[in-house]
């Protein structure tokens, strides 16, 4: 009878258990920041307190690529977990397709609590991915992220996507966040060295610590609400940041991502690890949903990178590739990384290579003045080239910038054959195509200032009903 009465109590109580015993999820995703512009990534000026915290006990990953440089082609590849020509919306300013399954609907049919706030650029006010969708408040957006935790139904384990404004243009400063000296900002060497770069970036800095502190306020309040060691927290951001040669470019100052993964309940190794395993955005929906215990969609063409959290030395892909489509300028450029090599080949070389940051804005302004003035170095050229290289290729350990272009060099020759039968396999197996009707620039032909799109990449070959992911583990 005392038995009995036990098991019933251990009954009882195992009901009485909140649903969030189940794995929560945070993804807080930045507007335009690159890889390298955190702390914890060897920045020696910015400040980013909270991104290194969870990083200092969670994992670091040091080959963290997205799949473009363009802001809402990026975030509907990231909750649909496909490539940017495989969503339906390949190019800047179009909605995710209704048929497209997105990632946290099917945490939603699972039992969790999901919400967005801040840049949302993927889907209308209302969506069925979402329980809650708010355009956010404040300067960056992010000012009721932690309203929304505290808000969150009790009873439900919970995904929030919580998406920035910071860093994306116009430069909105506040009292609170640090205000940096431009003398101590680090200039890339394709920018210009001048008065107003350093303020441009300086001003930058200031955005990604406003992002940075939110991160740690809303950290700080699940761990007060005892969910921290059972919640998947993901840093990223949707592409580099917002200058010449960087956003839009599949350079890894373009595609190259932040990307920190705090999760104790599945990384059991020494504080702080990092890993070179290389991961790609699109790999978020399978691992959030493998966290869960669900099986991925069909749909889902990236791969759970949740052996790498229990094992920093595992490895779930061999290769990540990226794109770049129209954004504001007509483009079609492909990457492919793999080994220590990034090969990018452009298949519109005879055009001039530029996004909307390249030419204006402070940095822009002055990088197109240094070269009207004949002063500008090879490396700061980049942008005005035109035609343009059909195929470069870096040795990235060597040449981090990707300012020296190998492709033409002999003894690099196995490497540039490898990423070119990748890159023909990944366009084969995935539908990839080029336009033969591509979106013109931004005001050519008097297109308007958000232009009606013309032909996708993809769409003639279907492949917004694609699922196969192209290569990933090699032989």
């Amino acid at each position: 009878m005392v038995r009995l009465f036990f098991v019933r109590l251990l009954l009882i109580s195992a009901a009485a258990c909140p649903a969030s015993a189940q794995p929560n999820m945070v993804l807080f995703i930045a507007d335009d920041v690159s890889w390298n512009d955190v702390g914890c990534y060897g920045h020696p000026t910015i400040q980013t307190p909270a991104i290194d915290a969870l990083a200092a006990s969670g994992i670091r990953f040091d080959q963290g690529y997205l799949t473009t440089s363009s802001c809402s082609p990026s975030r509907c590849s990231i909750i649909t977990g496909r490539y940017p020509h495989n969503t339906g919306a390949p190019e800047l300013h179009t909605s995710l397709p209704d048929a497209q399954i997105r990632f946290p609907e099917l945490l939603r049919q699972a039992g969790y609590y999901t919400a967005l706030s801040g840049k949302n650029h993927m889907v209308g006010s209302n969506d069925r991915a979402f329980d809650k969708i708010s355009s956010g408040k404040g300067a960056g957006k992010s000012e009721d992220w932690v309203q929304m935790v505290k808000d969150r139904p009790r009873d439900q384990p919970f995904f929030f996507w919580f998406a920035a404004m910071d860093a994306h243009r116009k430069w909105q400063i506040e009292e609170g966040d640090p205000i940096y000296d431009p003398a101590d900002v680090v200039v890339p060497p394709y920018l210009i060295d001048d008065a107003a770069t350093r303020q441009d970036l300086a001003d930058y800095y200031h955005e990604v610590s406003r992002w940075d502190r939110y991160i740690g306020l809303v950290t700080e309040e699940i761990r007060q609400q005892g969910e921290l060691e059972n919640t998947m927290i993901i840093i990223v951001a949707d592409n580099g940041r917002p200058f010449p040669r960087c956003k839009t470019r599949l350079y890894e100052s373009g595609i190259k991502t932040p990307f920190v993964v705090h999760y104790p309940a599945a990384i059991k190794t020494a504080a702080g690890a990092t890993t070179d395993s290389l991961v790609s955005a699109i790999d978020i929906a399978a691992t959030a949903l493998d966290v869960a215990g669900l099986e991925p969609a069909a749909s889902i063409q990236g791969v759970s990178f949740l052996p790498i959290l229990e094992n920093p030395t595992a490895t779930t892909r061999d290769v990540v590739f990226a794109e770049h489509n129209w954004h504001v300028y007509q483009a079609h450029e492909r990457m492919v990384r793999h080994g220590d090599y990034l090969y990018i080949r452009n298949n519109y070389p005879e055009r001039q290579n530029l996004c909307v940051e390249a030419t204006s804005f402070p940095a822009g302004e002055s990088l197109v003045a240094a070269h009207q003035a004949g002063q500008t170095t090879t490396a700061q050229q980049n942008i005005f080239r035109k035609p343009c290289p059909a195929e470069e290729l870096y040795l990235v350990s060597k040449d981090p910038d990707n300012l020296t272009n190998l492709a033409t060099a002999g003894e690099h020759a196995e490497a540039l054959a490898t990423c070119r039968q990748l890159l023909a396999e990944w366009t084969q197996t995935t539908g990839d195509s080029i336009p033969s009707d591509p979106t013109p620039d931004r005001g050519e032909s008097g297109a308007k200032k958000r232009n009606p799109h013309r032909e996708f990449a993809g769409a003639s070959a279907g492949a917004s009903e694609i699922n196969h992911p192209g290569p990933v583990k090699l032989p």
